[in-house]
């Protein structure tokens, strides 16, 4: 405190009142610019630290899919395409995560967003130490959007609006990477170290028609198509979003080659629940995938064949309808399996699930392929 003693001397030897007014104004900005900066002071006046929060993401897969490929692809064909789907979909059913969204939202009034952070994660788990205000938050996280090209996270300067958007589109590919995400609320404290655990769970899911052409031949003109799901997602509510005319989703091809089966692949979001019931992600539960057929058609894949009439090689399409009535949910992976008929229809070999065929099909509207 040798300055502030020094001035204070100064101030006291002034002679004239003049030159102590000067004195006294020139010790004030003196003391005013020093008060925060003088060696030894203690600043806790002069600064409110920030507390720092470390937050623990982990992503938690729960799927089917081992399951699903073990108890419905059974023969020897059957296992080297169960092996060439699994690896087919290793980017869907992954517990890994290349980019986090992370954001913070005010808990009152309007719920707006108070600080966000993008992240390359490139793991399983991973933490981050953020400086967070002492207050209290609602905390929404996204994983594995950036490189999905079908979907994005929107709305999300509110936290009651954010929501992973899909493309609008009437006919879309699939979704190309597993999405991951979790809510959860979060108190601040000051002067606390504190540590959150955040668990991230998957938002879409994957379905597939697994074709035996029998005497058919190649099916490499054979398109399969999917539709019936949800096609955004409200991440703080967990809650899916459906359209009256949902998007048709065309299918990827997984073959072993030649002409053997094949399976038609498709990536979206899950499909509604029976009688409209909330559609939302799973967590851990005994059986999350367990669930009696409805009344009413949830989703369906539909098949279009191409048939040679006569010898002139003029053709037709075969259109088959494939409605299904249990639930595609987030995180599951559902097999159907089936073959080609005579006429190019196709049928299922579970005989509870029927179908609607068209011969000479006509499109009324060309689907992009």
């Amino acid at each position: 405190m040798k300055r502030l003693t020094l001035i204070a001397n100064l101030v006291g030897r002034a002679e004239k009142p003049c030159h102590r007014g000067l004195l006294c104004l020139f010790a004030s900005i003196i003391l005013l610019l020093m008060s925060c900066s003088v060696i030894d002071d203690d600043l806790s006046d002069c600064y409110e630290e920030v507390p720092q929060a470390q937050v623990d993401y982990e992503l938690k897969l729960v799927t089917n899919l081992t399951t699903e490929l073990t108890t419905q692809l059974t023969t020897q064909t059957d296992i080297q395409l169960a092996s060439a789907l699994k690896m087919h979909l290793n980017d869907i059913f992954t517990d890994y995560a290349h980019d986090v969204d992370l954001s913070f939202y005010d808990t009152q009034g309007d719920s707006i967003l108070l600080q966000k952070d993008e992240h390359i994660m490139d793991a399983n788990q991973a933490s981050y130490s953020l400086n967070l205000p002492m207050r209290q938050y609602m905390h929404l996280a996204a994983a594995n959007v950036v490189d999905n090209e079908i979907v994005d996270v929107m709305y999300d300067n509110r936290c009651h609006r954010s929501m992973i958007d899909q493309i609008i589109r009437d006919t879309i590919d699939s979704h190309t990477t597993g999405i991951f995400t979790a809510r959860q609320p979060m108190e601040v404290l000051g002067n606390v170290s504190q540590n959150f655990d955040v668990h991230l769970y998957m938002a879409n899911c994957a379905a597939a028609l697994v074709i035996d052409p029998k005497n058919y031949g190649s099916i490499d003109e054979v398109r399969v198509y999917s539709t019936g799901f949800a096609t955004g997602f409200s991440i703080c509510d967990s809650v899916y979003h459906y359209d009256r005319q949902p998007p048709i989703v065309r299918t990827s091809v997984v073959n072993l080659g030649g002409v053997g089966e094949q399976a038609f692949c498709s990536v979206t979001f899950p499909s509604p629940e029976p009688s409209r019931a909330a559609t939302r992600t799973i967590i851990e539960t005994e059986e999350p995938f367990i669930a009696e057929p409805s009344d009413e058609v949830l989703w369906e894949f539909r098949v279009y064949v191409p048939i040679k009439g006569n010898t002139r090689g003029e053709e037709s399409i075969t259109e088959t309808i494939l409605p299904l009535k249990v639930p595609l949910r987030a995180g599951e992976f559902k097999i159907i399996k089936c073959r080609i008929g005579d006429q190019g229809e196709i049928v299922p070999d579970n005989s509870e699930i029927t179908t609607s065929v068209t011969l000479h099909w006509q499109p009324g509207l060309v689907i992009d392929t």
